[in-house]
């Protein structure tokens, strides 16, 4: 871990001022500078941790998520963060509300805003939605508060939305930064993202894009492989192609896995549904045609079982440099012969970089942490040295 004194440093020397006050949704929204702040300001709240120092900046106040999705790891870093600053967390559970009965989307988020200071929303199945309705939430706290219901508003945090899941890039980067020693080493690693076999169907887009889309801002060498059929959003791609250009990186697509496996320094592999395939069910959804619907997944399931051999196995990873390159998953795997008769990952692969993976998941509660401080502190370098200079220990020793 960095020294304390000089992630201020470096804090201090990159400009926050659009992010106080405001929301994080994609990263590709966020400058360079906001990207690297919010990672050091990650490092620097685990640092006061790992100090025993309490990071607790809030003395009251509340954090709302909204999971449209089901989730293990964000649901639970989400809180780890609120908690962690000093915020109470309330789960909205939309099946125990009155949005069933007609509760608009501005009433909804007005109601449960009173003393919240974060509102934490995880929407990303259906293409065209997530994003819309995080908006809509934003719009709608902004409106109560300009008309004096809401004595301030709280800040969105994109938890995952139909095109990209930021806290989740953004921990996967502070991962791998810590791996290679800086983030200066970032140029010219090889990252490949895969699509891998999974015995489901209907996986999110927005990992897979969430990593083309932020790794190509540092100059890393992306690489996306896939079948043909499985392509991402053609609109994501042409933002990775950019920011490669951008940052003298690069970005390629090839439907040879084992052309991109070469050489490669990071290996994420997971599954992902096609898609033109989540336009579709997006639009069978809303038309309430579910046997259409029953019918897309049985095709897809089909589709997959055509490509049982893209998974990250032994011999996969013999391919990339001195094969020891980085494993990465965001979690849960289908591990082949553990929780999947055949799978995204070989078990011994994913034994061997079980810790690793454990680690990567540990930066998301301080990754949100970040974006909820960026956005409540307009010196955020002070009110960290603040936070140090109090010393309150977070437990007492004997």
């Amino acid at each position: 871990m960095a020294n304390f004194e000089n992630l201020l440093e470096e804090i201090n020397s990159y400009n926050t001022t659009d992010m106080f006050g405001n929301d994080f949704m994609q990263t590709w929204h966020k400058t360079e500078d906001e990207l690297k702040a919010t990672l050091k300001v990650a490092d620097a709240l685990r640092n006061l941790r790992e100090r025993n120092i309490s990071t607790k900046i809030f003395d009251s106040g509340l954090g709302v998520s909204i999971f449209r999705d089901n989730s293990t790891r964000t649901r639970f870093s989400f809180a780890s963060a609120c908690n962690m600053l000093g915020l109470a967390v309330q789960d909205l559970d939309e099946k125990k509300s009155q949005i069933s009965h007609g509760e608009t989307v501005r009433e909804t988020a007005t109601m449960i805003s009173f003393m919240a200071d974060v509102i934490g929303i995880r929407d990303d199945m259906y293409i065209g939605k997530g994003d819309a309705y995080m908006r809509e939430v934003i719009e709608s706290v902004k409106e109560s508060q300009e008309d004096g219901i809401l004595e301030q508003r709280p800040n969105l945090v994109d938890l995952q939305d139909d095109t990209d899941h930021p806290t989740q890039a953004l921990a996967d980067l502070d991962h791998i930064i810590h791996e290679i020693g800086g983030i200066e080493n970032l140029k010219g690693k090889k990252i490949v993202m895969s699509w891998a076999y999974s015995p489901s169907y209907g996986k999110p887009l927005s990992v897979a894009q969430a990593i083309i889309g932020l790794m190509t801002r540092f100059g890393m060498d992306v690489t996306l492989t896939h079948p043909e059929g499985y392509e991402v959003m053609p609109e994501i791609e042409e933002l990775a192609q950019k920011n490669a250009e951008k940052s003298g990186g690069s970005f390629k697509k090839t439907y040879d896995m084992k052309e991109a496996f070469t050489d490669a320094d990071v290996i994420y592999c997971k599954s992902w549904a096609p898609f033109k395939a989540m336009e579709k069910r997006t639009e069978l959804y809303s038309e309430g045609d579910f046997d259409a619907i029953d019918e897309l997944e049985e095709e897809l399931l089909k589709q997959n079982r055509q490509h049982k051999d893209w998974a990250c196995t032994e011999e996969m990873m013999e391919l990339t440099k001195d094969g020891k390159a980085l494993y990465m998953h965001p979690l849960p795997a289908d591990i082949t012969g553990v929780s999947a008769d055949e799978g995204e990952v070989d078990a011994s692969v994913f034994d061997r970089y079980r810790n690793e993976l454990y680690k990567e998941a540990s930066y998301k509660p301080y990754v949100i942490a970040a974006m909820i401080f960026l956005s409540k502190f307009q010196l955020p370098g002070q009110a960290l040295k603040d936070l140090e200079k109090r010393g309150k220990q977070r437990h007492y020793d004997e």
